[in-house]
């Protein structure tokens, strides 16, 4: 595979052994080398089977510096609950006239749909044009709730959702690589703190196995991974 310089010299800072988180975000600042403000990742392999129902990660966290990047974020609401929803925050905001734009016009303009209880059977609707682009709202990720002026505010001002995919990964933004190496470990604590709260009752054996860190442009920089 060919490797740009950029991403060569990139390498010769990274250790082969795993390393400290603070020492791994100092690395992974140095490594973004790109003209444009890199997105940093994290990665956490988890020792837990995704296809067992008693085995799922996943839930929600509000990193304290936020993530550096713009969510657009549309809520699904009662007709007349729009202004509240925009004024906290939602770049759209609608009832019935939304979720038809969603079907007919194929739109997706959006990172996050927020709603109420009482929109989801409407919403439903358009679940399979939704659901295979992870779009679709869930209470387990706070995208629905009686109160969607809050989780607005919330989700503009870095929360985040964290989830196991199908190979036992979760992938999560830490924030970008202008935040410097004490901002992005405050949020990486903070995210590691609350997959470690998540592990499920059922997961058997070392439940963090390992984590890594990385730029949009960079090689991965290994954590040392303690299980606890």
């Amino acid at each position: 595979m060919f490797r740009g310089k950029n991403y060569k010299a990139s390498m010769e800072l990274v250790p082969n052994e795993a390393v400290e988180a603070e020492k791994a975000l100092e690395l992974v600042v140095q490594t973004a080398k790109a003209k444009f403000d890199e997105s940093i990742e994290a990665h956490f392999k988890l020792g837990v089977d995704s296809r067992h129902a008693d085995q799922q990660v996943r839930g929600t966290v509000a990193l304290p510096n936020g993530t550096g990047k713009a969510v657009r974020v549309l809520a699904i609401v009662k007709p007349g609950k729009e202004e509240e929803a925009k004024a906290a925050g939602a770049d759209f905001a609608g009832a019935d006239e939304m979720i038809q734009k969603i079907q007919t016009d194929n739109w997706f303009d959006f990172d996050v749909i927020v709603t109420s209880p009482d929109m989801m059977a409407a919403l439903g609707k358009a679940a399979k044009l939704l659901g295979p682009k992870g779009l679709m709202p869930n209470p387990k990720s706070g995208t629905v709730t009686p109160d969607v002026a809050k989780a607005v505010q919330e989700i503009k001002s870095g929360k985040i959702e964290y989830r196991l995919d199908k190979t036992n990964i979760i992938h999560c933004p830490i924030g970008k690589a202008s935040f410097g190496k004490d901002k992005l470990l405050k949020n990486f604590e903070t995210l590691l703190a609350a997959i470690q709260k998540a592990r499920p009752s059922a997961a058997k054996g070392t439940y963090i196995r390992s984590i890594s860190v990385c730029s949009t442009m960079g090689p991965g920089i290994k954590i040392i991974a303690r299980d606890s």
